[in-house]
């Protein structure tokens, strides 16, 4: 049996270990464990899941990719198209990684009602659509079906059907302005047929999804011209590289656009997450450590006279010093279990029953988004291990400069 966690065990089990002076330091040193690991938790957590939810948001509505054409159009109108016959689609086969492509169009319009009027961006969508990212964000009724003959179905935001007192089944008019301002422009009415709510307000303020072939009719474009492709990969973390192999895979007269090019603010925004998460974990750790480091003090100055025993028995410096860390591996044990299950049912709780609102005008997600990953709880709990028993060494080194004689005789 290994001699200095037998003697580390019989110390933490003993009565006079829980009834000590040092009891109160312990409890606190566990605690300042456990809370750390909670709020590192929760930093991770919700830093992490925060910033998928809004990348995934800016996904949806954009693609992980733009193509479209070389132009200094800096509107989100699509003003000259390009052909859908190309090399590249309907399938990407030429870059490994890409998911999915589609064709769009976007336009400016205006919804006029008997008391109101709002400012929309049409986003023209056909059959290659893919509405897996909708799927979500629906609250009420369907997604509309443009596989078939060209119809009239909308899909529109939450935040514009309550600014206009839209209802699932309503109709309502649509102005499209010609590139001629002597002309009348053009009017579509359309059927709500779903409502959705993303959570990201400057876009569920800005699109309504329609067919893409009202876009073509109104703009005299011909079937197969569209404004922009989507394209969607596999491994967000590979954007920067997919991005570079899918502009060297297309014409020299289209250019391509990440989404973190295209969003440079909002991405530059959730990249200080990583910041905030490391800063805290940092914090934390030392809090922890320091208060660890305080209990192995106070346990060692309550055990001088057994370490002077122990020393006069012959037992060598690094022993006793093992013996000191095994107890206090045993208390980061504990603050660790306690902080884990403390840590996870409230993620979980959060995750289930979205305990803490956000405000979507700020946050772009009605609540706080929370990861859970198993990798990074046991990355999280051996580093929290390790490094607190790292800053213990040092402290530890004191047990060298006990004399025997003197620690015996220390009250």
């Amino acid at each position: 049996m290994n001699y200095e966690y037998f003697i580390a065990k019989r110390i933490i089990g003993s009565k006079a270990y829980k009834s000590s002076i040092s009891a109160p330091i312990i409890k606190i040193g566990i605690a300042a464990i456990a809370i750390g690991i909670v709020v590192m938790m929760i930093a991770i957590a919700t830093g992490i899941g925060l910033q998928q939810k809004i990348r995934d948001k800016v996904v949806a509505f954009n693609g992980h990719v733009t193509i479209s054409n070389f132009d200094s159009n800096n509107s989100q109108e699509s003003v000259i198209p390009i052909s859908s016959n190309q090399e590249f689609y309907p399938e990407f086969k030429s870059v490994d990684g890409v998911k999915h492509i589609q064709a769009v169009a976007t336009k400016f319009g205006v919804i006029r009602t008997e008391k109101d009027f709002e400012g929309v961006i049409l986003k023209g969508v056909g059959a290659d659509y893919d509405w897996s990212y909708f799927k979500d964000f629906l609250v009420v009724g369907r997604l509309p079906d443009f596989t078939q003959k060209r119809n009239e179905d909308i899909l529109i935001s939450e935040y514009l059907a309550k600014r206009l007192n839209f209802k699932l089944g309503d109709k309502f008019q649509t102005y499209f302005v010609k590139d001629d301002p002597n002309k009348s422009p053009n009017i579509i009415g359309y059927t709500i047929v779903g409502i959705y709510n993303s959570g990201f307000q400057d876009f569920d303020a800005t699109y309504m999804i329609g067919d893409i072939r009202h876009l073509q009719r109104i703009n005299n474009w011909e079937k197969d011209q569209i404004g922009n492709f989507e394209v969607f990969i596999d491994d967000y973390n590979e954007l920067q590289q997919k991005g570079k192999e899918i502009y060297q895979n297309t014409p020299s007269t289209l250019n391509t656009q990440t989404i973190t090019d295209k969003y440079y603010s909002i991405f530059e925004w959730i990249r200080i997450f990583d910041t905030n998460i490391y800063a805290i974990i940092g914090v934390m750790i030392l809090v922890a450590g320091i208060n660890m480091i305080t209990a192995l003090l106070v346990l060692i100055l309550e055990r001088t006279q057994m370490i002077g025993i122990l020393k006069s028995l012959g037992s060598r410096n690094w022993s006793i010093r093992k013996m000191f860390l095994y107890n206090a591996a045993y208390l980061i044990f504990v603050g660790l279990f306690w902080g884990n299950l403390i840590g996870l049912g409230l993620l979980f709780a959060q995750k289930y029953f979205k305990l803490f609102p956000l405000d979507p005008s700020v946050y772009y997600v009605t609540e706080a988004p929370v990861y859970i990953n198993i990798g990074y709880i046991i990355a999280l709990n051996i580093g929290t291990l390790v490094l607190c028993l790292v800053m213990l060494l040092l402290p530890s080194y004191m047990i060298t400069k006990i004399s025997p004689v003197k620690a015996i005789r220390f009250e």
